[in-house]
């Protein structure tokens, strides 16, 4: 597992190199700086954000956030700042293997799975062999609760299977899938059942319309956010190929490329698009680049004078979004490379 690790070390090293497209924009550098200057001055001495809901989930996605810039928990302007996440993270691990406070946290799956995506960016290039031994461990095991809370159609819920009477729905399934495929990724072993039983999931839910609904129980009108954000997933998975793919990528496009306002998102804009960013930037440079230019400005253009950004949840979750957005282009998350 280890070897597995510092190959994907090397390789995050290489991408490095990558030129990011903010720096042919200067309102988009300026946006990009602000705002994780904004996550390193909200940052508690513990490494969490002091957000009071989904502190675990948060967390992770303010800490993959400042990876994308560049930084690993040893090296660049952000790494005691990673390194504090990090380790706040691995603090929240539990014994049975989930990543969060069940008692605290009604939705704890979001939480495990963006902590199992933030954790298995950070192994690659982690320096520190007993922090890299610690965050194996407890990658492991958070793979081995995912499989346990997978319910029988494929899917997840806001809580384990067991304890969430086997309902599942699309977004926390997609946390879980592109979590586990993190991990695949840094050599931690994933069940080929458990993403397969999840893809089959996926297209279960797929609506004649080439959309995803909500849940497997709840079948209803397509959600053009679930399907952005069930397409990426697919893409983590490898799947490039199937006969969904298509009919999926037509809709999101049909939904949600001009940027609307938010309306066709189900007001989770920063959601939905985090992910169908993600789409758009695999299909190549030919669709990315004019959407890039579109996307990005009107995110510089809402910003707030403090860095941060203000929408659904909370500042710090839509400044993190934001912020893994407008750097897609670094490639320095292995996840969301090409």
């Amino acid at each position: 597992m280890l070897g597995a690790a510092a190959t994907v070390a090397s390789a995050g090293m290489g991408a490095r190199r990558v030129t990011a497209a903010a720096s042919d924009n200067p309102r988009w550098s300026e946006a990009i700086n602000k705002g994780l200057e904004y996550l390193r001055k909200t940052q508690s001495s513990r490494g969490l954000w002091n957000t009071q809901i989904y502190p675990t989930a948060l967390a992770a996605l303010a800490g993959t956030a400042m990876i994308a810039s560049g930084s690993t928990t040893t090296q660049g302007s952000f790494s005691k700042e990673i390194a504090l996440a990090s380790d706040f993270i691995i603090s929240k691990s539990r014994e049975n293997g989930l990543i969060g406070d069940p008692l605290t946290d009604p939705r704890y799956t979001y939480g495990h799975g963006f902590s199992m995506l933030f954790l298995s960016q950070v192994l690659g290039e982690e320096g520190l062999l007993d922090r890299r031994e610690e965050i194996v461990d407890v990658l492991t095991r958070a793979v081995k609760f995912s499989a346990f809370a997978q319910t029988a159609a494929g899917g997840w819920g806001y809580v384990s299977a067991r304890e969430g009477n086997d309902f599942d729905e699309g977004s926390t399934t997609i946390t879980q899938v592109q979590g586990l495929r993190g991990c695949r990724n840094a050599g931690i072993p994933v069940s080929g059942e458990v993403i397969d039983k999840a893809k089959q999931y996926i297209y279960g839910c797929k609506n004649e319309d080439g959309g995803i609904s909500y849940s497997s129980r709840q079948r209803g009108s397509s959600r053009p956010a679930i399907t952005a954000a069930a397409l990426a997933a697919l893409y983590n998975a490898g799947d490039y190929d199937s006969e969904h793919v298509p009919e999926m990528l037509a809709y999101s496009k049909k939904q949600l490329h001009d940027i609307s306002d938010g309306a066709r998102a189900f007001g989770h804009w920063h959601y939905t698009y985090l992910y169908y960013s993600q789409v758009v930037y695999r299909q190549g440079d030919d669709l990315w680049k004019p959407f890039r230019t579109r996307l990005y400005d009107r995110i510089a253009g809402t910003q707030r004078p403090d860095g941060s950004w203000e929408g659904q949840i909370h500042p710090v979750y839509v400044t993190a979004c934001n912020l893994i957005m407008l750097q897609l282009d670094n490639g320095f998350l292995p996840i969301y490379q090409r």
